[in-house]
């Protein structure tokens, strides 16, 4: 390799102790292939106040490699001292110690390798200068004490997908297999046929097939592996066949093992793979706030491509899967590959792994760690607080709560020509303008101009960090928009609506009550004036809910258009907001609002049982462009998956009706008749979560839980493992005996629960605005039923 500059990209980091000196480690992906780049004699550090660490004791002092005075201070403006390490063990271990003496240590939780990167603001793309270069043997590439950059390198990531079948009588492995996109192939342990359409490696056994699979992935060297609970279930398992087979566990570059670490309940792993990242389809769907009823693979590729797992029912799968292999391996194999083509066929439908790429790069998270909102923020602020002269705070866990967003009264009704006008991005924009922001309200203290917060918070004009961050990301994701970068732009929006999420957290080291009030509390001032703007122009607002408000127009004007009066609306808003920013607080509004959407038709009901009406709880026809293209319910049952599906469908379909004038008595009739005939059953299904382990319900055992013991109890007395037993998603159907699970219903279904309990409250709350009732239309009793 020469000497001059490396562009790439940080897969994965690390740090190691060799000969009592900790190393960093940096895999990274570049035009000519991996990297590993070596940090060597790397400390770690955090910082005590001056006086605290006059009360440092010797046997702590011994640990430090050495303490240094810092041009910083904290919060309360007292001056700090650096105390650096030579390993992170050592830090740990004094952090404990001074812990138990009553002293501070402020950042003492920031990983090395992390600290390493984010004060040279290397978030993911990475330019790599000078050090000394090393070529191995096998042209294995690694450079040592190199200078490392910011960058703007995007990388192309050799992906392969994985998956592993198993026999769940003897927990043994029976196959695994790998595709690439293109080619794809299955180790398999035992002797079987060849096939023209599968390519299939016998391997003589569990040993031979692990190496095998072992030896397969050295010699591809993928930079990423993915999977559908890959961490959890399929690396997990092969960890422990692994250490049963006393084989080392390498499916590191460089024939490095995985490193396994738990969460502090020991409910969670993770996998730490040396070179190569592992990403779990599960968890970055939900990262990227996707949402499904189910994240089964079978549900999840339905909904998304139109096509499942080729053995849908779970309890039907472990045993068929113990038969193909018995019988018809190249049919398992085929099986195992299915699975593994349609996880990469989401990643590509949903652009999963492009946008772990971005997000990397925009928060400086490694690519494998889903969540982590508060490390995000950290790995952004941190660097840009300490260059302003600050440490960042110590973790409490004490603080009062900030109020929610606001949500206005509702006037229920059944309405012509709603308007939807949105504030894009409200809590951004409300840091933005305002200066909400850590730094910002340690310098306001002392301004006689500062900016008036909430709970007595005052915001410095000048002296800011968070609304410079918004303020680049912003313009970072409307270029992305520009672009057409469609991951991109979703990642950006995701992280700056995570920042009052962190700020309102006592998991934040800068949360303080005054800086989510400022935030939450500026948003009912918004929302509340913004009503009175628009009825000063003499339209009805029916409802708003934290950055949306509804306005009903009603029937229209001969010329006029929906979408017409709704960008007028937005217009005048936008300049209202501009005007009494710059009057009244002197400062240039980043407050924006967007006419969103055109509902001809729309239903608020009512709380159940009252007259009252509901809050975040709605239904409405859309129109675009002056025509109906669409119903969209919010919060109602048609969008929850703890009713069955039938109820479901019943409310699209009689929303629909009402919206169209159509006729809905028959209708009613015929569904109600449907269920007593027993017509529908494969629709009465109720769905719902174990929150918690099944033996923590004691007092209050609800259905969904008595379903999940008995399937359980059938389980085990089958030979099979408990599924419920530490929570998890429960199907269930109620019937004359009391819930049942599915598979395991034996009993006649209870239509009358169906009836009263799904059909009925989800009709009778828009019948109600006609005037009528189910019971009315059905006119029968459940005694009859």
């Amino acid at each position: 390799m020469t000497s001059t500059d490396l562009h790439g990209f940080v897969l994965t980091r690390q740090w190691r102790v060799r000969d009592s000196v900790q190393d960093l480690v940096f895999w990274i992906s570049a035009d000519a292939g991996p990297v590993r780049v070596i940090v060597r004699q790397a400390d770690s550090v955090f910082f005590m106040t001056v006086e605290d660490a006059d009360r440092v004791p010797e046997s702590v002092r011994k640990l430090m490699r050495t303490m240094t005075a810092v041009q910083l201070t904290d919060f309360d403006l007292q001056p700090v001292m650096a105390c650096y390490f030579s390993t992170q063990r050592q830090l740990v271990t004094a952090r404990k110690r001074l812990a138990s003496l009553g002293l501070s240590c402020f950042e003492s939780d920031i990983r090395p390798s992390d600290r390493f990167l984010m004060e040279r603001f290397v978030t993911a793309a990475v330019l790599v200068s000078g050090g000394e270069r090393e070529v191995d043997d096998i042209g294995n590439h690694t450079v040592l004490d190199p200078r490392l950059r910011p960058g703007n390198y995007r990388p192309t990531l050799r992906t392969v997908s994985i998956d592993i079948e198993t026999s769940w009588r003897e927990q043994v492995l029976l196959s695994i297999a790998v595709s690439d996109g293109d080619t794809g192939l299955v180790f398999m342990k035992g002797n079987g046929p060849k096939v023209d359409d599968c390519d299939i490696r016998y391997c003589e056994d569990e040993r031979g097939l692990i190496e095998a699979f072992f030896g397969w992935i050295q010699r591809y060297d993928p930079d990423v592996l993915i999977g559908w609970n890959v961490v959890g279930f399929d690396l997990w398992f092969l960890e422990q066949r692994c250490a049963a087979l006393s084989i080392t566990f390498t499916l590191g570059r460089r024939q490095e093992p995985v490193v396994w670490r738990e969460s502090l309940t020991g409910e969670r792993r993770f996998a730490v793979v040396p070179g190569r990242v592992v990403l779990d389809g599960i968890e970055l769907l939900r990262t990227a706030t996707y949402s499904f009823e189910s994240f089964s693979l079978d549900v999840v590729g339905n909904e998304l491509l139109g096509r499942g797992k080729l053995i849908e029912d779970a309890d039907e799968r472990a045993d068929e899967i113990l038969s193909l292999y018995a019988n018809d391996r190249p049919a398992l194999a085929r099986y195992n590959l299915g699975d593994c083509r349609l996880v990469e066929d989401i990643f590509e439908k949903t652009e999963l792994m492009q946008f772990a790429i971005e997000r990397s790069q925009l928060t400086g998270l490694a690519m494998d760690r889903m969540g982590g909102s508060v490390a995000a923020f950290d790995y952004l602020y941190l660097p840009r607080l300490h260059r302003a002269g600050f440490v960042a705070p110590l973790l409490t866990e004490d603080g009062g709560a900030s109020p929610g967003g606001y949500v206005l009264d509702s006037a229920p009704g059944l309405y012509d020509n709603v308007l939807v006008l949105d504030f894009k991005s409200l809590y951004p924009s409300i840091i933005r303008t305002f200066h909400v922001d850590p730094y910002a309200l340690v310098m306001g203290r002392d301004e006689p101009d500062a900016i008036p917060g909430f709970k007595g918070a005052l915001f410095s004009r000048s002296h800011h960090l968070l609304p410079e961050i918004i303020s680049s990301l912003w313009e970072a994701r409307d270029q992305a928009k520009s672009d057409g970068r469609s991951a991109m732009s979703s990642a950006i929006k995701i992280i700056m609506n995570s920042f009052y999420g962190v700020l309102g957290t006592t998991a934040c080291r800068f949360y303080a009550e005054q800086l989510a009030s400022s935030i939450t509390m500026r948003g009912h001032e918004i929302l509340l004036r913004t009503r009175e703007l628009i009825e000063e122009q003499g339209y009805r607002v029916i409802y708003g809910d934290t950055d949306s408000v509804f306005v009903l127009l009603g029937q229209l004007g001969e010329g006029d258009t929906a979408d017409d009066i709704g960008e007028s609306i937005a217009s005048d808003l936008n300049g209202e907001w501009t005007r009494h920013l710059a009057d009244e607080f002197g400062l240039p509004c980043y407050l924006e609002v967007e006419y969103e959407t055109h509902f001809g038709r729309f239903l608020m009901p009512t709380v159940r049982g009252s007259d009252v009406g509901s809050k975040k709880r709605y239904a409405g026809l859309k129109y675009e462009q002056g025509r109906p293209s669409g119903m969209v319910f919010k919060g109602l049952e048609a969008v929850r998956s703890d009713w069955c599906a039938l109820a479901r469908a019943f409310q699209q379909e009689l929303y629909r009706r009402v919206f169209d004038n159509q006729p809905v008595t028959e209708y009613v009739k015929q569904i109600t008749e449907a269920v007593l005939s027993g017509e529908r059953d494969d629709q009465l299904v109720l769905r719902k979560r174990l929150r918690r382990k099944l033996s923590e319900y004691q007092k209050n055992v609800p259905p969904h839980v008595r379903a999940a013991r008995i399937a359980d109890d059938i389980r085990r007395q089958a030979g099979m493992a408990a599924r419920y037993d530490r929570g998890g998603w429960i199907e269930y159907v109620m019937t004359v005996n009391g819930p049942e699970p599915i598979p395991y219903v034996k009993s006649k279904m209870d239509y009358a629960f169906y009836i009263e309990r799904q059909l009925w409250p989800v009709a009778d709350a828009i019948l109600a605005m006609q005037g009528t009732s189910m019971a009315t239309l059905t006119d029968r009793q459940l005694g009859l039923f």
